[in-house]
């Protein structure tokens, strides 16, 4: 709560989701090459890195937010406008839901599920893929994990395979 009320969003309505349906982010260089001029670079850069630390170090009991926090993570150097209300609306996401986080449950957690998933270049600056994984035991969860490539994907169904992989050798 304390997180909310410091960014200001105390009167705010909460959102539903952490991040806008395929919303994609862009660094400055790219939009001074496409000819985008709406999107402005922040003055005052503290403040978008210190909110993104903030999120970043609630990001250990909240893995439902972990990927959109890394993803605004990689934008510290030159912030603008639309990172901050992109971070911003990840606060508004806590705010409406203050119950989650990670908990172990007692009773049956007898079923392991594993759940994995890719976005193929997904980022336009590099064309670079996200992968990422869940892995649960009951209703707990026990592990996750979402990472940039670090190699271009010819194709979706590559980066669907590297996402299978990386998730059964977690397993395994």
């Amino acid at each position: 709560m304390e997180l909310i009320s410091e960014a200001g969003l105390s009167g705010c309505r909460p959102v539903a989701t952490p991040m806008e349906l395929n919303h994609k982010l862009t660094i400055v260089d790219y939009d001074n090459h496409v000819g985008n001029t709406e999107d402005k670079e922040l003055e005052d850069a503290g403040k978008y890195k210190k909110l993104i630390g903030k999120l970043l170090y609630l990001t250990i009991t909240r893995p439902d937010i972990s990927f959109d926090v890394q993803v605004l993570s990689q934008f510290m150097q030159n912030p603008k406008q639309s990172y901050l209300d992109a971070a911003l609306r990840v606060v508004g996401y806590i705010k409406g839901s203050p119950g989650l986080g990670i908990l172990l449950k007692k009773g049956e957690a007898n079923n392991l599920t594993v759940f994995c998933d890719s976005d193929w270049a997904a980022f336009p600056n590099t064309r670079r893929s996200t992968t990422g994984y869940i892995i649960k035991l009951g209703d707990s969860l026990l592990s996750w994990k979402s990472k940039k490539q670090q190699t271009i994907s010819k194709n979706s169904a590559e980066i669907e395979y590297r996402s299978m992989t990386a998730a059964v050798a977690k397993v395994v």
